[in-house]
């Protein structure tokens, strides 16, 4: 693997696609500090801090599902606060409409219905980021509405700031979604998935200091020998995590199908074999939870909103929602499966493949040919969904199990599983499947010496030419000036 790692600066083409995803992702990372203008971050960031533990409050779920699609640029009040959320709650609602609407889906089946798709996902994002960053303005302008006690964070606050707002983050939302569509095309990986790793792997240096102080510094002074070797044995308790979550992503139930001999052709034979249909174990991915997330925290956001804070009924719905009650457990475990079964539902098609495999010649060893076999395929992946959906529960609450039991702060315990383990497990998979395809296509050994790793966005990445040597100087230059002009700024 460290051979394969050490091969990748040997290919030019590879070189420059991962320099140039390198230097996009340090440019998101600048936005992210941008402050807005007119707004006291200081005092925000000052607060949040404070209440980083406070996981049942109105920076709970949603605050913690927030901060990693926007990569802290929320609690920075950057020009990026919103992060990607807006195009990723607009491509789950157009893959949702694809699937169940009749229309939606015979305009993807038709020629350029993805371009179609693509542009009506980028239409509804702009309307979503116009609608959250308003949302967003009014929360700087009164933050007591939603139960942040941090005084006035707005210096003017009126309809010009409102509008002048609303426009700085819409614009950083579409720049982040036109990033993510050049490191598609012309860098390393899926642009989008990229982004909220990068955003997720921000954290990790300020859990890690924090884990320390937990664990092996004894009031800020003296060593902890004890807490030393706990740290050790977290580490350890992470890396199998790790280890279980990557085996279970790419874990398949291959189902043989035999292709019969048939003719086409002026008389030709064609060759019949043993072929295998793979169905994922984890077919949903990271969006069940996903979802659960966000619906949970929707409710405790809205109650906050319209009830002060000392309505009784206020109270009651958070405590339902809080992650130290027995509530919480049911209803996000049921809404889980609920959300496995259902997009098992609307994106797997049993019957089609059945008529695929049938008008193809091909069937499954011991399976009728038709509404056998979809029904075969159905009970098969039903099985699946119901492991898959019981993986995804253990692991979407195992953070809040550690933070519970273990005493740990949610900003450590989000790395051993929920939805930032899930997303950085995807993309840096698919990220390797991309590096490890362009070493065997130049005569270089892969990742692995058996078999090879599988990714789910093998079709839309690397479509475009790499970078230019000239223009990934250019842009590194530019980079390297920002840096040292932001450093002289917060220089005393």
């Amino acid at each position: 693997m460290i051979a394969a790692f050490a091969n990748t600066m040997k290919v030019p083409e590879l070189r420059s696609r991962i320099l140039f995803t390198l230097a996009l992702i340090v440019v998101v990372r600048l936005g992210v500090h941008l402050p807005l203008p007119g707004v006291d971050v200081h005092a925000l960031t000052t607060y949040l801090q404070e209440r980083a533990a406070d996981e049942g409050g109105p920076l709970g779920a949603l605050g913690a599902i927030l901060t990693i699609f926007s990569g802290g640029g929320l609690q920075q009040c950057g020009i990026f606060a919103l992060g990607i959320m807006p195009y990723i709650s607009a491509s789950i609602m157009t893959q949702l409409m694809g699937a169940v609407l009749p229309s939606w889906k015979k305009m993807l089946e038709e020629e350029g219905g993805r371009q179609k798709m693509t542009r009506y996902t980028r239409i509804l994002a702009i309307i979503i980021a116009i609608v959250q960053g308003f949302l967003l303005t009014r929360t700087l302008e009164n933050p007591s509405n939603i139960g942040l006690d941090v005084g006035n964070l707005v210096m003017h606050p009126g309809w010009i700031f409102t509008l002048s707002t609303i426009f700085i983050i819409v614009t950083g939302t579409m720049f982040l979604m036109w990033i993510g569509d050049q490191i598609t095309e012309r860098g390393i990986g899926n642009g989008i998935s990229l982004i909220i790793s990068v955003n997720i792997i921000s954290a990790l240096p300020g859990a890690f200091s924090m884990a320390w102080k937990t664990f092996v510094m004894r009031d800020g002074t003296q060593i902890n020998p004890l807490g030393s070797l706990a740290l050790v044995a977290l580490i350890l308790f992470m890396i199998i995590v790790v280890a279980l979550v990557v085996t279970v992503s790419q874990a398949q139930r291959r189902i043989p199908v035999q292709q019969a001999k048939r003719v086409v052709g002026h008389g030709k034979m064609t060759q019949g074999g043993t072929t295998y249909l793979p169905l994922k174990l984890n077919y949903s991915g990271v969006m069940p939870v996903i979802f659960a997330t966000a619906i949970l925290a929707l409710p405790g956001m809205l109650v906050q909103q319209l009830f002060s804070g000392d309505s009784l009924f206020a109270s009651i719905v958070s405590s339902l929602l809080s992650p130290s009650d027995i509530w919480y457990y049911l209803i996000s475990s049921a809404m889980i499966f609920f959300f496995s079964f259902f997009w098992v539902a609307t994106m797997f098609q049993p019957q089609q493949i059945s008529e695929n495999l049938k008008r193809s010649g091909s069937y499954i060893p011991g399976v009728r040919p038709g509404p056998p076999t979809a029904a075969f395929l159905d009970q098969t992946m039903t099985r699946l969904t119901f492991a898959g959906s019981l993986f995804l529960t253990l692991i979407y609450f195992l953070p809040s199990l550690l933070s519970v039991f273990g005493a740990l702060p949610h900003v450590v315990t989000q790395f051993f599983g929920g939805t930032s383990l899930l997303i950085l497990v995807g993309v840096l998979l698919d990220m390797m499947r991309q590096v490890e395809a362009t070493l065997l296509q130049k005569n270089y050994d892969g990742f692995m010496r058996k078999g090879r790793l599988r990714g789910r966005y093998s079709h839309i990445q690397g479509t475009g030419a790499p970078a230019d040597s000239k223009g990934l100087v250019v842009l590194w230059v530019l980079i390297a000036l920002a840096v040292l002009a932001c450093m002289i700024i917060i220089m005393p």
